[in-house]
């Protein structure tokens, strides 16, 4: 099976589930930006309907076997289900619960609907700004270029450039940010 095969399961078992999701990390990053090779499918998922995160790992592991212990993203302390996929090759899948952070609410309230390329059909996702101010946030060498990508595709004269300096400036990522726009190239 094919990541993308896996991430589209992933989106209908959650649609099928009715939660509240939306499609983080490279899918969501390769959809405002440049794709890139990945080897997990990660939602953030709301938690706002008691038990719905538990329903979905259930109607996930016909073909995801998830870790019964839970973990917490070392950043932020959120909540997350890891999994792994039972296909060969075996892929991650990562459900990462919404929770009481300012920057998630918002990100989460902000979430839209975005046709996807890469699986050929539309999913909720965060917006191109709120990708920005994640990938700089969790700051990893991937996530610094997947920053910069998205500004670089989608221009930084498009974007809410207010609204990520805001979140840049509460988080202490500016000088990430202002890397991420130093490194754009120059259109020929």
């Amino acid at each position: 099976m094919k990541l993308e095969e896996l991430a589209v399961r992933v989106l209908d078992a959650a649609e099928a589930q009715n939660v509240e999701f939306m499609a983080v990390g490279a899918i969501a990053a390769g959809a405002y930006g440049v794709p890139r090779s990945t080897r997990d499918v990660d939602l953030l998922v709301s938690v706002k309907i008691p038990g719905n995160v538990d329903a979905l790992v259930r109607r996930l592991s016909t073909f995801v076997t998830f870790d019964p212990q839970v973990t917490f993203d070392t950043l932020t302390w959120g909540r997350r289900h890891v999994g792994t996929s039972q296909s060969s090759p075996p892929f991650k899948v990562e459900l990462f619960e919404t929770f009481d952070d300012a920057f998630v609410v918002s990100e989460f309230s902000r979430r839209c609907r975005v046709f996807v390329p890469i699986l050929g059909r539309e999913t909720w996702l965060p917006t191109p700004e709120d990708v920005v101010v994640q990938k700089l946030r969790w700051g990893r060498s991937k996530d610094l270029d997947d920053a910069r990508d998205v500004l670089a595709v989608q221009g930084p004269e498009t974007l809410d450039m207010p609204y990520i300096e805001h979140w840049c400036a509460l988080h202490g990522t500016v000088p990430r940010l202002r890397e991420a726009l130093a490194g754009i190239p120059p259109l020929d």
